[in-house]
């Protein structure tokens, strides 16, 4: 098989021959069929992430069909079509997993970090980590939302936030681009916030109620004058722009956090007491969560907005994900 792999932490990405891997006893093997190209494969390629074997195939955002099983699997069988995404597996037995918290599972499985991911023709993974895929997605819209769409709306129905509550959404790019049509969807009154005004035509026609220039306008202000922010989903990778937007939350208000990034959000505590603020971040979800992502997005018609490669230009695709502006997933094709 073809495979995309990182020889070295800061390495260029190769295309190898490999053997077709077999699943073991409670894995499954899936044809890859296309796989995105998240952000957090930097991390991966860098070798920021501990506990890194190189070379490593990297990709979580995994679409295709399942080309054999392991000899443990019940749940699965050959020719369903089906997803991964980060979440590659829980351990069953740490204290978070028996309390059900597999997402912080303690020994938990990352698809493309802990074993090889989806930058390849075929891949194998734990069968619990594997998401059935419904009719109506195409391989290539549903790559994505194994990691930016699982994120984006599974952090919004925890938000706490119900219909018709003020919810913004803190940048329009491959996360915020998808939580706007969510948070559309599940009946807020959604605000998209972004700099100068190239994104607002775009915002709108996703599904935003109003638009807010972050280069021409305070946001916190404007986030008052319409009553205060319930929510805000944070996708920028910037604890400045974060910093900026806290005071716009209005009573019991929650910032909600998926963008990466190692700066700080500076908030006193006064600002916390003041009205019963909070920051919570959210990482992607479960199997199950993107599951619900998926027929969520089938049934009301949220789709990402992808730039398409062919797998023999990962390192050209990757390079567009990293300069920031591809509009908006990019996604690697795979096989027909």
């Amino acid at each position: 098989m073809k495979s995309v792999q990182i020889p070295a932490p800061g390495g260029k990405l190769q295309i190898v021959d490999r053997e077709i891997p077999t699943p073991k006893p409670d894995w499954v093997r899936i044809r890859v069929r296309a796989c995105g190209v998240c952000h957090s494969d930097s991390m991966a390629v860098a070798g920021q992430w501990p506990g890194l074997k190189y070379p490593l195939v990297p990709g979580h955002e995994i679409a295709g069909v399942i080309d054999e099983v392991g000899s443990d699997v019940t749940t699965w069988k050959k020719g369903q079509r089906v997803g991964v995404g980060w979440y590659g597996g829980h351990c069953g037995v740490c204290i978070a997993c028996r309390r059900g918290d597999l997402m912080n599972c303690h020994n938990g499985k990352i698809t493309g970090f802990t074993h090889d991911g989806g930058y390849s023709e075929y891949m194998v993974s734990p069968a619990q980590a594997v998401a059935a895929i419904p009719d109506g997605l195409s391989d290539e819209d549903a790559a994505p939302l194994m990691c930016a769409g699982v994120t984006t709306f599974n952090s919004l129905r925890h938000s706490g936030a119900l219909p018709g509550d003020l919810v913004a959404i803190e940048a329009i790019g491959g996360l915020g681009h998808l939580g706007v049509q969510y948070a559309n969807k599940f009946g807020y009154r959604t605000v998209a916030i972004a700099r100068g005004q190239e994104a607002k035509d775009l915002a709108l026609k996703l599904g935003a109620h109003a638009y807010i220039d972050s280069d021409a306008t305070n946001p916190a202000e404007e986030l008052q004058k319409m009553g205060g922010a319930k929510v805000i989903l944070s996708t920028v990778p910037s604890g400045k722009a974060m910093t900026s937007v806290f005071e716009g939350l209005g009573d019991n208000g929650k910032l909600m956090v998926i963008g990466a990034s190692a700066e700080p959000i500076e908030v006193s505590p006064a600002q916390l007491i003041h009205s019963m603020r909070s920051i919570q971040g959210w990482a992607s979800g479960v199997a199950a969560d993107s599951e619900d992502a998926l027929g969520f997005s089938a049934l009301t018609g949220v789709r990402p907005m992808i730039e398409k490669y062919p797998l023999e230009q990962a390192q050209q695709a990757y390079d567009r994900m990293m300069s920031g502006h591809a509009r908006f997933r990019v996604v690697l094709t795979i096989g027909s």
